[in-house]
């Protein structure tokens, strides 16, 4: 189990993950089309080329996917039972074909489960960024993490 248990992860830890991954067309295709996402914007190069973008963006959802996908072999492997749900995810600049994500995870919070002391819930914030240190998504997650025992 290569993932961290509650008590491993204290407020304030931070996690520079590698590797990093470089997004393909491939990508973008695959998670557009089984998502039913008929948004030209990703699937039309010359639908794109008259926005301002000038090219296809990759579908964000894919970006915020990728961005949990490369935190968890340092954080949550084998440790996670579930996920509580994702506030405040931005995407504060496009990602292309070509970019290369990075990603850096904070513990912002962590707590015992009132309901079940084997389990300890850890509010996560996940920062992606691309090859030129720009920030292309942020997400706070919500995690049920497995702890050692019952006890605080």
């Amino acid at each position: 189990m290569a993932g961290r248990l509650f008590e491993e992860l204290p407020v304030g830890a931070t996690f520079r993950h590698q590797p990093s991954r470089t997004v393909t067309e491939t990508d973008n295709l695959l998670v557009t089309t089984l998502t039913m996402n008929t948004q030209p914007l990703h699937l039309d190069h010359e639908f794109a080329k008259g926005t301002e973008f000038g090219k296809p963006l990759v579908n964000s959802m894919f970006t915020l996917a990728l961005v949990v996908g490369l935190s968890v072999s340092d954080t949550t492997l084998g440790t996670t039972i579930g996920n509580l749900g994702f506030d405040k995810v931005e995407f504060p600049k496009p990602v292309f074909f070509g970019d290369t994500i990075t990603v850096e995870t904070t513990v912002l919070e962590a707590r015992r489960s009132k309901s079940r002391p084997d389990v300890g819930i850890v509010l996560f914030e996940h920062v992606g960024t691309n090859q030129r240190g720009e920030v292309v998504c942020r997400a706070k997650r919500n995690a049920m993490i497995r702890a050692q025992s019952g006890q605080s």
